[in-house]
């Protein structure tokens, strides 16, 4: 088991890829914190690690607010003690084209994938400074890294996120914490449901691989990046996509 006895919060863990990663991480020996803001999701999520094995807690979060994140911090040193591990999974769209994109929806969006990543990582990272190491890991995706037509918004949080990830691995090293992120391509999720199959079956022929991702694929990247396998990794972007270039 590569992640034996390491305690990790997994973010928007209550479906999709964070569902996916929670239930990896636990199969691999860990002790998951599955944090959501739907607290619905977090307990089944909860319910089947447990049912399998597993030693998982569910806290309810808004990763857009600092106390609702302290609290889940809180919640979970007086659990288990540690942190080992953040994946900053939570994130949301709201698309639309730059010309008719409201202040809300950027604002929203940037909130949960911007600014939440930011409020998770430094909580998390004072409690891993103190205990002499960690790892974070941000999810940031192919559409960061090559825009996307209509997502303004999260293009440029997913952007933002790997600027931190690069910029945490160079204030945090010293501090035997790691940082990196993964950029999927499009997986199989709730999120995808939301996009009309033509865009789909267009991003599947611009695939390499003639597919799309499931939740698993990025799952295993999050849960070799975790893992002392990667212990030499740090400031790395792990494109998880099928070989996609939009």
């Amino acid at each position: 088991m590569r992640l034996k006895d390491k305690v990790c919060i997994i973010t928007g863990a209550g479906q999709g890829i964070g569902a996916a990663t929670a239930r990896k991480f636990a199969s691999e020996g860990a002790r998951v914190v599955v944090a959501d803001i739907n607290r619905e999701r977090v307990q089944a999520v909860v319910d089947d690690i447990r049912a399998s094995g597993g030693v998982a807690l569910g806290v309810g979060v808004d990763v857009s607010d600092p106390h609702s994140v302290e609290a889940m911090i809180k919640t979970t040193l007086e659990q288990f003690g540690r942190l080992d591990c953040l994946v900053n999974n939570a994130g949301i769209t709201d698309d639309a084209q730059l010309l008719k994109m409201s202040q809300e929806q950027w604002d929203r969006v940037i909130q949960v994938n911007l600014k939440g990543v930011y409020l998770c990582a430094q909580a998390a990272a004072r409690v891993m400074a103190e205990q002499g190491g960690g790892v974070i890991l941000n999810a940031s995706s192919v559409v960061g890294l090559y825009g996307n037509f209509g997502q303004t918004n999260y293009a440029a949080t997913k952007w933002g996120v790997i600027g931190m990830t690069k910029t945490w691995c160079k204030e945090l090293g010293r501090k035997g914490i790691r940082v990196n992120a993964v950029a999927p391509g499009f997986i199989r999720t709730p999120m995808t449901e939301k996009v009309p199959p033509k865009v789909l079956d267009a991003m599947v022929e611009k695939t390499p691989l003639g597919r799309m991702g499931s939740p698993e694929d990025v799952a295993n990247a999050y849960a070799f990046l975790a893992s002392d396998e990667a212990s030499f990794i740090s400031g790395a972007v792990l494109s998880v996509d099928g070989g996609l270039v939009i």
